[in-house]
This record gives C-alpha cells, sequence and structure tokens, in this order.
C-alpha cells in the first residue's frame, strides 16, 4: 500500500482572462479604498446581504453571502497596498464555478481620474454552460458601473 501523498482540490482555472475596467472621476486612492477591501465587496455589489471574514491578510478567507442563497469562499492570495492591487481565489461556491481566480488594479490617471481593472479567469463546472463568460462578465461590469455611481463625480 503507498503512502499517502501531498494534494489538494485548489488548482488555476484554465479559461481565457475575462476583463471589465472603467475610468472613474475620483482619486485613485479614493477608489483603491473601496475596491481594494477585501472584506468590502458588498459596499458596491448589491447581489451581497453581507461578507464574514476569517483571518485577516494574505491567506485570509472571505464569505459573500448573496442574496438568492448563494454563497462563495474566496481566499486572499496577494494585496499591494502602495501599489493598488489585489489577487484571490474561490475555494467553494454554490454557482456552478469550478475555479476561479481574480485581480483588481486601480490605476491614477490623474489628480482626480482613475482606472479600476478587474480580471477573472474562471472555469464553469459543466463545461456546456451557455453564457457562462457573460455572466461572469456581466457581474464584474455591473459591479464596477456601481463603483462609478458611488465615487463619480455627480
Amino acid at each position: 500500500m503507498k503512502p499517502l501523498q501531498p494534494d489538494t482540490l485548489i488548482h488555476n482555472p484554465n479559461g481565457q482572462p475575462i476583463v471589465s475596467s472603467m475610468v472613474i472621476d475620483c482619486h485613485a486612492t479614493r477608489l483603491w479604498n473601496m475596491v481594494g477591501q477585501f472584506a468590502g465587496f458588498d459596499a458596491f455589489i448589491p447581489a451581497l446581504t453581507h461578507i464574514e471574514m476569517t483571518g485577516t491578510g494574505v491567506g485570509a478567507l472571505r464569505t459573500k453571502f448573496f442574496r438568492d442563497g448563494n454563497r462563495v469562499v474566496e481566499q486572499l492570495n496577494s494585496r499591494d497596498e502602495h501599489a493598488m492591487h489585489m489577487t484571490w481565489t474561490t475555494i467553494y461556491n454554490t454557482l456552478g464555478v469550478a475555479r476561479l481566480w481574480a485581480a483588481i488594479k486601480v490605476e491614477a490617471l490623474g489628480a482626480h481620474c482613475s482606472r479600476v481593472t478587474w480580471t477573472i479567469i474562471a472555469d464553469p463546472i459543466d463545461t456546456a454552460q451557455a453564457g457562462f463568460e457573460q455572466f461572469v462578465q456581466g457581474f464584474a461590469d455591473g459591479a464596477l458601473d456601481n463603483v462609478r455611481r458611488l465615487l463619480g463625480k455627480r
């Protein structure tokens, strides 16, 4: 009998990157203070009721609770406050996603203008699932549009 060997269920996805990017009329630090808070995505994603955190910093887990009853557990992989970017991986979900890796970054474009870019690479559980990429793209675009409405000049 062979001895047990190290293994894991966490694997990076193989799908094509889905990118949502938006220029927003606000200072980059203000934008990062919203989208760069791993525990605070419920501030700009209305589909979330709340987020529960386990731990802090890189390696922390967040559980996102959706209004429709779905849940997603994600681990923070990296976060750079100065460079204004972070990455995370989904480790459990009820949304039909097999694997998901995501990154968000903020770039200053001027004193009162900045760009947020959200990149998602995801694989559906059912590879024949029609509309998966469009669903992910629409979710990210809608979230960033909410950020623009919350922070952009009125």
